[in-house]
């Protein structure tokens, strides 16, 4: 039995463009004291896994491969899709390429995560349940009322509902009660029990799975076959429907770094420059005044711009998919 940590590599980041496009998505930006959250995610689970498995996409796996190389690491094993069939899919075919005991500690490759001791007391926990069979996942407790996260409601170890992210007033509520914890997209189980537990909830995502696996050439999976699967997310496919999850409760700092806003605290706690009014500049030197503004960001690439009030963050996904329907290049 090993513990191997899958890292899931899909995602574009849309929030945080023009930082994150489709060639770089946000998890290879070297944002993050010098290295980028695809990195960060691989150093803090190497001391409490004994393999690394990396389940990437044609679009994205030489990022991966690059970003490996420059942390010197050679050992790991990866698995490359042909076309994102969201997580539920990625998680199988990480199952279906381990022993059925092999405990998979599933993680986000863009999630920025400090308070390593704590984690890694959560992760040790997480193992353990696992061992006994438990389907694991990681509450996170809400630090604020934010919208931008799903939520589980947890008593002692048990979820008792999944919820979707919700509006200010709920979020609130949510926070006021005191049950409800932020919704990580970390998991922990053997990779046998997984499967099961797909095959009885989600029997066609089980066996296209197989077949597009069984047909993989070395890293690589079949087009044809992967475009058979059905595209839908882990939480909806096991999740929510098993009797056998249990949730660690967990106290770690913890963000997706999924929007601008998230990047501008994380930035201020590293003590980067904003001006009096909180007016912070990404990704250019050249002198930059704010006249009647406060909290607004300014984030330059060489071939576009963006101005947005802080608050305004989750917004930015809608300039990304119009940018997108037009087909433009800028994406």
């Amino acid at each position: 039995m090993k513990v191997i940590n899958v890292i899931l590599t899909g995602g574009v980041g849309s929030r945080l463009w023009p930082l994150s496009r489709k060639n770089k998505p946000k998890q290879y930006l070297d944002l993050f004291e010098g290295k980028s959250l695809f990195q960060q995610t691989v150093l803090r689970n190497k001391d409490c896994c004994d393999e690394l498995m990396v389940v990437g996409n044609v679009d994205n796996f030489e990022l991966s491969q690059k970003a490996l190389a420059d942390l010197d690491i050679t050992s790991y094993q990866e698995i490359i899709e042909a076309t994102p069939r969201n997580t539920a899919a990625a998680i199988a075919f990480a199952a279906f390429n381990s022993d059925a005991d092999d405990i998979l500690l599933v993680t986000p490759s863009d999630h920025l995560i400090e308070d390593l001791d704590i984690y890694h007391q959560s992760v040790s926990q997480a193992v353990q349940m696992a061992k006994q069979g438990s389907v694991v996942t990681f509450g996170l407790k809400p630090t604020k009322p934010e919208t931008g996260y799903g939520y589980m409601q947890i008593k002692n170890n048990k979820v008792l509902s999944f919820r979707e992210k919700p509006n200010e007033e709920t979020a609130k509520d949510f926070l006021k009660q005191g049950s409800f914890y932020w919704n990580s997209g970390m998991f922990c189980f053997k990779a046998g029990v997984f499967l099961e537990e797909l095959k009885k909830y989600h029997l066609k995502i089980y066996d296209t799975v197989k077949v597009a696996f069984e047909k993989k050439n070395g890293a690589e999976l079949p087009l044809q076959e992967s475009m058979q699967i059905p595209s839908i997310s882990v939480d909806y496919a096991v999740m929510e429907k098993t009797d056998k999850i249990k949730a660690v409760k967990a106290s770690f700092i913890w963000s997706d770094m999924g929007s601008f806003e998230s990047v501008y605290e994380y930035l201020i706690s590293k003590n980067y420059p904003i001006d009096k009014n909180g007016n912070m500049v990404i990704g250019s030197d050249i002198h930059s005044e704010f006249l009647g503004l406060r909290k607004c960001i300014l984030v330059v690439t060489e071939d576009a711009i963006l101005v947005l009030k802080k608050e305004k963050a989750q917004d930015v996904k809608k300039i990304y998919e119009n940018l997108q329907q037009k087909k433009s290049e800028l994406v």
